[in-house]
């Protein structure tokens, strides 16, 4: 596991150092530019279309889903481990100061998510039986044609076959079984052979089971996370002020907290909030287009702007919830990271540290352990059902109980593993996915265009 961990590291450090960072910010910035800045003409609009109607008890589709079923089974998807133990492993590794550069991320990851929802809208099929089938698959074929359109889809595929279906059930899993592990003594194992076969039931039921228990879950564990976030918060109310200074402050001096070289600092922070932001949005990584595609709406600028009230959640209202509460209690004032020594401290227990700082020890490992089962269990949902579109796609509608099958092993193992070794091959595989999905949307930015202006 050493071994192949150190290779892992090796790969990720190339992509998400360099490669991801010029991808995701250039492909933000060139779609901002090219919508006129949707994410900031069309806020209202999705705010008004995601909120304005809002049922909690779809009603049942013919083919697809209503609209907010999709956008609750990318939120699924969407917020997860990475929203808590994410966030809180790049506040560690690059500083408070990572928060800002998941902001830019997710700024601009807007707009390609945009782009991304309305491809998916536009090349979805629809099947003789009333079933409807899409994702980046598709508009990559679309954007390039004959072999080399071919092998793009084909390793597109794969990537997220491997990064959702199986190795994103296990980074979940994995997280849920250490913090129930910490806050209730249980064994991992024990967590997730039930996380497993619960996950099963539901995969069976395909994707209208899944948007099902999505629309009801997603509500619920915004609620209360973002409630005891809100009474953490409120204690701490004098160091908010600060926490936000330290945000901005070490997003471009990091050796002001660490020390050491400034150059090396300031590429690990923006470096760990590009990875965060790309584990926790997904914009641009090509997974939500999934839901997104599956959606009932008039046009695909529809979907576009509710696509971009998923990642407006996801960081700017979810993560940034996480890192005011980290922030605020163990590095601002006299917090136990202040000097930025990390003796004792993880990814893994620095969110039941914050909110133990209010609700005591005990009372913060349940609580986050409670609202990661929330969190992970809704995005290994999520994510099996566009690890499945891309199982589909490659083998045929007969690898269907096969992928399930496999799928809930995964998730099984996942509680079993070493923590590390789990978080690198799900970045590994994730940031894979990003290239020839960028690829194809950058390639068919004229079609999104057009969209944008019929609206």
């Amino acid at each position: 596991m050493d071994a192949v961990l150190k290779v892992v590291q090796t790969i990720n450090m190339y992509l998400s150092d360099y490669i991801l960072i010029i991808l995701l910010i250039g492909i933000g910035l060139f779609y901002s530019v090219k919508t006129r800045f949707v994410q900031v003409r069309c806020f209202g609009e999705a705010m008004k279309k995601t909120f304005g109607g809002l049922k909690f008890n779809g009603a049942k589709q013919q083919g697809g889903l209503s609209s907010f079923q999709a956008l609750a089974t990318a939120i699924a998807a969407q917020v997860g481990t990475g929203n808590i133990v994410g966030a809180c492993g790049a506040i560690l590794i690059g500083g408070p100061g990572a928060v800002f550069w998941m902001w830019v991320i997710a700024f601009f990851g807007m707009a390609t998510i945009y782009a991304e929802a309305v491809l998916a809208q536009e090349t979805r099929k629809v099947n003789d039986d009333g079933t409807v089938e899409g994702g980046p698959v598709f508009y990559i074929r679309k954007a390039f044609k004959g072999k080399f359109g071919k092998f793009l889809a084909g390793f597109f595929a794969v990537a997220a076959t491997l990064a959702l279906g199986f190795m994103g059930a296990m980074v979940q899993s994995n997280s849920i079984a250490e913090t129930f592990s910490t806050a209730f003594g249980v064994p991992g194992w024990i967590i997730g052979l039930v996380v497993a076969l619960v996950a099963g039931f539901i995969f069976i039921g395909g994707a209208s089971r899944i948007a099902s228990v999505a629309e009801k879950i997603v509500p619920v564990m915004a609620v209360l996370y973002l409630g005891g976030g809100l009474v953490i918060l409120a204690f701490n109310i004098k160091n908010i002020p600060e926490a936000f200074g330290m945000i901005f402050k070490y997003a471009f001096m990091p050796q002001a907290l660490f020390g050491g070289s400034v150059g090396v600092l300031l590429k690990q922070a923006i470096s760990q909030g590009a990875k965060r932001g790309l584990f926790s949005n997904e914009a641009g990584m090509g997974s939500t287009p999934h839901a997104h595609a599956l959606a009932n709406v008039e046009k695909p600028h529809d979907q576009g702007v509710i696509a971009m009230a998923g990642v407006f959640i996801d960081t700017f209202v979810v993560l940034t919830t996480t890192a005011l509460v980290v922030i605020s209690t163990l590095y601002a004032g006299d917090g136990i990271l202040a000097s930025g020594s990390a003796d004792g401290v993880t990814k893994a227990n620095m969110a039941q540290l914050a909110f133990g700082s209010v609700f005591g020890e005990k009372g913060g490992n349940m609580f986050v352990a409670i609202c990661l089962l929330f969190f992970s269990f809704s995005t290994i949902i999520g994510w099996n059902l566009f690890g499945k579109t891309n199982m589909l796609y490659l083998f045929g509608k007969k690898s269907e109980k096969i992928y399930a099958a496999i799928a809930v092993v995964f998730t099984f193992l996942g509680a079993c593993l070493s923590n590390d070794l789990v978080w690198e091959l799900t970045d590994m595989f994730n940031q894979l996915m990003v290239l020839p999905n960028v690829l194809a949307i950058a390639a068919l930015a004229g079609c999104v265009a057009e969209k944008t202006k019929k609206r």
